[in-house]
């Protein structure tokens, strides 16, 4: 609980106590003055005085209700002034002096309400809270239980009395506070293991076993608490008469599942491992074993063959033997898919095991994402629309894949479907979806757009993905460079491409689209700079880098560099006719001269 919500609190309980309103403030500036927090003998105030006090005790009480806490502080520290045996005044400043983080005071203003009105339960509660909240927890024990010692039925109040004692390890109190607690709600289940606890904490074994078989003989037909009484001689070395008490439950409930577990232990204890394997095999197959149950004795089996050799054999063929039966849940097949996976067994393998999973599950979109993603880790482009196409169909909600189902549209060149994959997915978009997410599905829509030839649509795109990023870098890159081909918005496109060198300052594509905007700025010694640290990171330019670079060079003078450039740029492959003659002219000549 904050301070802010304890003072709500507070005032709350002021409002009842003296029929006035009360709301949630803030802390007052604090004030070097001195509280005198000491009351003195209780005298009469005079009637003019108590009509004083009311006044300004109401007036700190509006004060509050504005907001003006300041004021209202001040005017409780004047009400002790007038009568400084006014336990209401000392509760609401306690509030004050725990906003402002003076504990002391809180709790001295605290203690003194309480001293004062030693019948207000409010006042007693706070203080023993406040005690608490300084960790002197022997000082709010014996708050509390002066408290309780006015409201016997309160059992919250004991509860709060027995956590104190227990964390002071005193076991004897935590024992005497049971008791009282059993007085008022009668013997349970939670109150004989509270006992076991603290006798098991002192080494007291024989009144925990005891207490346990007084729980047992008072629920003679809950054979659970005969499963527990075995648990316990199992664990402090008394095996034989754990498994009387093991088989006395199995007599009555054949099939109690508790007392089978608890078998799969004494076997264990007895290093009868054979046994015990073969029970847990039973249960794993067994139709009356729930399947939450079945996953834990799964995971124990793989514990138990990890520890002894780790023959993943034995294993598989139980997991196989298990989903050979109908499932009504996937997270069987998705354990046997985990293990096979730490065992570095073959994806093939793996992804027959997933897909058993999505046929029982075809809805599980973690299935399919672990599907997907070794589709895509193996290159296996139809694979991937098919799993994306069904994603899409089972979870419509999950944009991934959407994504999945464009990236591998547009890897095989059909851009009308990736497209629409596209704007199916960005439909879904809301305030709780990955911000990435979305922007990866603007900016590759931006590409689509702009190799179809819809400039304005796909600059839309661009401004959208970089909405929900503002850093993507691969969408900062392609805009700035298409808007340098066009010429337009130079000013926009260097800001864009200035911020993905910062972020990458070797990454040869970026320096390559900001050398080319400053060219298109007529920033020609800029450009060659830039188009130098291009080819400094870049071991195998491309053609066009190449032409750019002869490009800038020609225009800073050096046409012999130039000429070298441009010519690279043909035995690359970048061949063109404007290219051929800037060449055998030995000139720079823009794209749309004629």
């Amino acid at each position: 609980m904050t301070r802010k919500i304890i003072l709500c609190i507070c005032f709350c309980a002021i409002t009842l106590l003296m029929g006035s309103c009360g709301s949630s403030m803030n802390a007052p500036t604090p004030r070097k003055t001195a509280l005198t927090t000491a009351p003195k003998p209780l005298t009469p105030l005079s009637e003019n005085d108590n009509l004083r006090f009311k006044y300004f005790y109401y007036e700190a009480l509006n004060q509050q209700t504005q907001g003006h806490y300041d004021a209202a502080f001040e005017l409780l520290r004047h009400c002790l002034t007038i009568n400084p045996n006014a336990a209401e005044a000392y509760f609401s400043l306690s509030a004050y002096y725990a906003e402002l983080n003076q504990d002391s005071m809180a709790l001295v203003c605290m203690k003194q309400a309480a001293e004062l009105s030693p019948d207000n339960d409010i006042y007693q509660e706070r203080l023993a809270d406040a005690y608490i909240g300084v960790k002197n927890f022997p000082e709010a024990t014996k708050a509390f239980e002066q408290l309780y010692a006015s409201h016997k039925n309160r059992t919250d109040v004991l509860e709060t009395i027995l956590k104190l004692y227990s964390y002071q390890e005193d076991y004897d109190n935590v024992i005497r506070t049971l008791d009282r607690i059993e007085a008022v709600e009668g013997s349970n289940e939670q109150i004989a293991l509270g006992r076991m606890r603290v006798y098991s904490l002192r080494g007291e074994k024989k009144k925990e076993l005891n207490e346990l078989k007084k729980l047992a003989d008072k629920y003679p037909n809950d054979m659970n608490y005969r499963v527990m009484m075995g648990n316990w001689l199992l664990q402090n070395g008394k095996s034989y008469e754990a498994l009387q008490e093991y088989n006395k439950v199995l007599k009555e409930e054949p099939g109690n599942l508790a007392v089978r577990m608890s078998l799969l232990d004494y076997y264990r204890s007895q290093d009868k491992d054979s046994i015990a394997n073969m029970m847990q095999e039973q249960m794993l197959v067994s139709n009356d074993v729930p399947f939450g149950t079945k996953m834990q004795l799964m995971r124990n089996v793989v514990q138990w063959n990890e520890e002894h050799g780790g023959d993943s054999t034995q294993v598989l063929n139980i997991f196989k033997r298990i989903l050979a039966q109908p499932q009504q849940e996937s997270d069987m097949a998705e354990l046997m898919a985990a293990y096979m996976k730490v065992k570095n067994m073959p994806q093939d393998s793996i992804d027959n095991v997933l897909e058993h999973a999505l046929r029982i599950e075809p809805d599980n979109a973690s299935v399919r994402m672990q599907l997907l993603q070794a589709a895509w880790a193996a290159e296996k482009t139809d694979r991937i629309i098919s799993l994306s196409e069904q994603g899409v169909e089972y979870n419509p909600e999950e944009m991934v894949f959407y994504y999945f189902l464009a990236l591998a549209n547009y890897q095989k060149n059909d851009r009308d479907q990736a497209l629409h994959a596209l704007r199916q997915g960005a439909a879904q978009i809301n305030a709780q979806t990955d911000k990435d997410l979305a922007s990866e599905f603007y900016g590759l829509m931006g590409e689509i757009l702009h190799d179809k030839g819809r400039e304005q649509e796909a600059f839309a795109a661009y401004d959208s993905c970089l909405h929900y990023k503002p850093d993507n870098l691969g969408t900062l890159n392609n805009y700035a460079y298409y808007l340098s081909l066009k010429r337009t918005d130079l000013q926009k496109a260097e800001q864009m491409s200035y911020r993905t060198i910062k972020a990458e300052p070797n990454n040869a594509t970026f320096l390559d689209t900001y050398a080319w905007i400053l060219f298109e700025e007529e920033r020609y010694e800029e450009a060659k700079i830039y188009i130098d640290q291009t080819l400094l990171n870049d071991s195998v330019p491309s053609g066009v880098v190449l032409e750019h670079a002869g490009d800038i060079y020609a225009m800073t003078g050096d046409m012999e560099k130039a000429v070298e450039f441009w010519q690279k740029a043909v035995d690359a492959g970048h061949d063109s006719k404007v290219l051929l003659r800037k060449i055998r002219n030995r000139k720079y000549i823009r794209e749309d001269e004629k």
